[in-house]
């Protein structure tokens, strides 16, 4: 998903770019772009699909397993989707790439929901307290790392394959690979899970729109997710401008962008284990907050990259380490914030809604996405070059606006409960 304006919005380098033009480059509507307006559209119109499957998903009896019979329903179509989403019909007719783009788009994300809303739904259904719901959080921050570093590998694979084909053929065939593994990886839980034998579930009773009115009166959670938003619009705009980073402002090969997440996220495990210790003696809020502002620190440097008087390859490693505690922060404790607050409703109200939770917290995360992705095309507008490099500074500007909100908004947010290192079973 982040890989979009990089695919159909390429960086400029010397008046030249690695893709043609599929789509429409110039502003439409007073600044906006063709390619911007599809992408955040596609999340869009995917986000307000997520309280439905949620529901779907709460209400769900099935012998296959509650929350895998949707999974099952909808990792094909995600996977193969990723891939086709870059391989647009014609080099030269945008129109036809445009309405392809649309269609894929929107497949793409409606099956991302249809698997990523059940599967979350079981972090608080497989953790059964407080401690556990941690550490359950902690390893799928783990796995979701990895799989972002390898994701980021698509920059590295493209450079190889180049040597013997065109930069559009080397992107897709990458891509390809990497979906791939996606899959594999997809069908574990499919087929290795025992939700009935180890998930504390119940079916729900209520219709859509209850559901809904359960989990939007819960004012802590509204609190959150607000803040939530304004987190995942932030670390879109810097995940979806790492590559226009790298080769436009510090001057280096796009096979560096690899290196991010390469580095990056193995980097933050090793803050993994004083996150859980932190998060043990002083509570989630605390931490979270600290995680925003650390953030802003991140994007405060990203304005001034190729500017400052030490190395390029430097000034990139610097952005790295400052990124790792902020993304072990955010990879671990939200959902584990979300689980406990699920686990408070469930026990107030003798029936879970963690489908319809998390499905309000995905509805964010896209929301977040949208709002970026129909921003970062617009702020490229400005300058997406090495001789006019001001687009792509303008990014680390917004993104540093939107993290201070999300400090400031965390703040209204009240914690359910600290989880002690003695918690016992």
């Amino acid at each position: 998903m982040n890989l979009i304006p990089y695919f159909f919005m390429p960086p400029e380098e010397a008046g030249k770019t690695d893709f043609p033009d599929f789509i429409y480059q110039g502003a439409i509507l007073g600044g906006l772009t063709i390619v911007g307006l599809i992408a955040s559209g596609g999340r869009l119109f995917d986000a307000f699909t997520d309280p439905l499957i949620a529901n779907w998903s709460d209400k769900t009896n099935s012998k296959f397993g509650k929350r895998k019979k949707l999974l099952a329903i909808s990792v094909i179509p995600f996977a193969l989707f990723a891939v086709l989403i870059f391989v647009p019909p014609s080099f030269d007719n945008t129109t036809l790439n445009a309405f392809w783009l649309v269609v894929t788009s929107v497949i793409l994300f409606v099956s991302f929901t249809t698997y990523v809303v059940p599967y979350n739904a079981l972090i608080g259904e497989l953790g059964h307290h407080p401690k556990d719901r941690m550490l359950i959080s902690t390893l799928v921050s783990v796995t979701w790392a990895l799989g972002f570093a390898i994701g980021g590998s698509v920059y590295a694979l493209q450079g190889y394959f180049e040597q013997s084909m065109s930069s559009v053929q080397a992107f897709q065939y990458a891509q390809a690979i990497l979906c791939g593994i996606a899959f594999i990886c997809m069908l574990f839980p499919i087929l290795f899970l025992n939700e009935k034998k180890y998930c504390k579930q119940t079916t729900s009773s209520v219709n859509f729109l209850e559901s809904l009115d359960i989990v939007l009166g819960n004012n802590n959670f509204r609190f959150f997710v607000i803040a939530d938003l304004t987190y995942w619009i932030s670390v879109t705009i810097i995940q979806t401008g790492m590559i226009y980073y790298v080769t436009i402002l510090l001057g280096m090969d796009k096979s560096q962008a690899s290196l991010f997440a390469a580095i990056a996220f193995p980097l933050s495990f090793l803050c993994y284990i004083p996150v859980n210790f932190l998060v043990a003696k002083f509570g989630k809020k605390p931490i979270v907050s600290i995680g925003f502002l650390l953030f802003a620190l991140t994007f405060v440097v990203s304005m001034f990259l190729g500017k400052m008087p030490i190395p390029p390859m430097m000034q990139f490693y610097i952005l790295i380490v400052m990124a790792a505690m902020p993304l072990a922060i955010f990879g671990i404790i939200p959902t584990a914030i979300i689980a406990d607050i699920i686990n408070q409703q469930a026990e107030e109200q003798g029936e879970s809604q963690a489908g319809m939770f998390f499905a309000v917290r995905t509805f964010m995360l896209k929301m977040g996405g949208t709002i970026a992705l129909l921003i970062f095309p617009s702020l490229l507008l400005l300058g997406r070059s090495a001789e006019n490099d001001w687009g792509i500074r303008a990014t680390g500007i917004v993104a540093l606006v939107f993290c201070l909100l999300g400090f400031l908004l965390f703040q209204r947010y009240q914690e359910v409960g600290k989880t002690q290192v003695n918690d016992s079973n």
